[in-house]
């Protein structure tokens, strides 16, 4: 917190009085889950153990799908940048939190939140935008099998990726430029376990109106159209796959798309009820909800992927058993 001499204090006008009240906020305090200290200890360390287990699942996809070259298709690749994405959505939340609760500290600085917020809003977004893409990729190795390869080429594959990642760095950088135009007063206590957007725009003493015609407006665009391609995507697939005359075609086409079904349901039905409404009505049963798609989406995401997929486990094995042999 900023504090005046008294000399200083006696000397401002009243309009600097109150711009200085304004700007006093110089960190926020991250209250976490449960605001007590016993269960926060008990949080800690199971966010921990999960975080552990994100960053090494994910990364023995990575390292499993690099290695083995029959893994280099579209689906792959992509399933390998989601598996980066999942990693930097965990590393963005949890550290923070688990190094707070070593410190025995609840401050995170201004600029540590801003931060904050600018990597969560890309990252999951991002995770968002992967996850259409791969709905886009299965929609052409189910319907267009014939013209997969021509159409989902190396070089376009790159292109969306690359694309997505453009699109959600501007849209963080749009969103966090706000939140920095905004004033923070007395209440600087984040009833949350990091810098989450809603919960400290509701902290701001300014009028958020424009942050909130922002999140409605433009973010819900970028919410929509990947969750609407990938809605369109599977009303094609199923069309398709509805038309096929043996019930052993129906269920091998389906196969390759139950995992990315199970992570899309997980994801989409935590994040829509939370962020596709005003800061206001925020409450505190959400951060529930934003545990799912930060901590158990990322955690779940490679057990997914992997226990449903031979082609995986397969490579699986084979990166496990080199590397003890």
């Amino acid at each position: 917190m900023i504090l005046l001499p008294c000399d200083d204090i006696f000397s401002l006008s009243p309009a600097d009085m109150g711009r200085d009240n304004q700007t006093r906020v110089t960190e926020f305090l991250l209250l976490g889950l449960s605001g007590q200290s016993e269960q926060e200890e008990v949080l800690s360390g199971l966010f921990l153990c999960m975080y552990l287990i994100t960053i090494i699942g994910n990364l023995l996809i990575v390292l499993a799908i690099g290695c083995d070259r029959h893994l280099h298709t579209p689906m792959y690749f992509f399933l390998a940048n989601l598996s980066c994405v999942d990693i930097c959505v965990s590393s963005v939340t949890i550290p923070k939190m688990v190094v707070n609760h070593i410190l025995g500290s609840q401050s995170i600085s201004y600029a540590e939140c801003m931060t904050q917020i600018y990597f969560f809003i890309t990252f999951t977004n991002m995770d968002g935008f992967l996850l259409s893409v791969m709905a886009y990729d299965r929609y052409n190795a189910i319907c267009c099998p014939l013209h997969y390869t021509m159409i989902m080429r190396p070089k376009l594959c790159v292109l969306l990726v690359a694309a997505s990642w453009v699109v959600t760095n501007l849209h963080a950088l749009l969103h966090t430029l706000l939140m920095g135009t905004l004033t923070f007063c007395s209440n600087n206590a984040v009833h949350h376990f990091f810098c989450d957007p809603y919960t400290v725009l509701k902290l701001s003493c300014s009028n958020t109106f424009i942050n909130d015609l922002m999140v409605l407006t433009e973010g819900g665009l970028i919410f929509m159209t990947p969750f609407t391609c990938i809605i369109v995507s599977y009303a094609f697939i199923f069309s398709n796959v509805l038309k096929l005359p043996s019930a052993h075609g129906v269920r091998k086409a389906l196969s390759t798309c139950g995992s990315h079904l199970t992570v899309v349901s997980l994801f989409y039905g935590a994040i829509l009820g939370v962020y596709m409404r005003p800061s206001s009505s925020y409450s505190v049963q959400d951060v529930v909800a934003t545990v799912i798609f930060t901590a158990v989406t990322p955690l779940v995401n490679p057990f997914i992927y992997s226990l449903r997929n031979r082609d995986m486990k397969r490579a699986l094995r084979k990166l496990i058993s080199d590397s003890i042999v």
